[in-house]
């Protein structure tokens, strides 16, 4: 798969990638799901958690999601904007972090 810088937004696309959402530090502001409501939502306990491809809020520690690429952007605008740095984007492939607070 080749990877690509999409024109102007600094953001790579051409890999398969997750999301996941550290829920300790989640703050609850509903950034992410004002960005991407396709794959974030927040839940009754006021934090944010990701959803499953049908919808699903997934709501164990840890979950991931893969991020649609249609989405890509607004998840990983979710990501620099989430005042918490508990949104995680990660390549499927190998693990790392590409978006988010342990981005390399």
């Amino acid at each position: 798969m080749t990877v690509q810088q999409e024109a102007g937004s600094g953001i790579v696309t051409g890999e398969d990638l997750e999301v996941w959402i550290d829920q300790d530090l989640c703050t609850g502001d509903g950034i992410c799901a004002q960005y991407a409501p396709e794959v974030f939502e927040l839940d009754i306990d006021g934090l944010a958690y990701v959803k499953s491809a049908d919808d699903e809020l997934l709501q164990d520690p840890g979950a991931v999601t893969p991020v649609p690429l249609p989405l890509l952007v607004d998840v990983v605008a979710s990501a620099k904007e989430c005042p918490g740095d508990c949104i995680h984007v990660r390549r499927i492939s190998d693990s790392v972090e590409v978006y988010g607070p342990d981005a390399e």
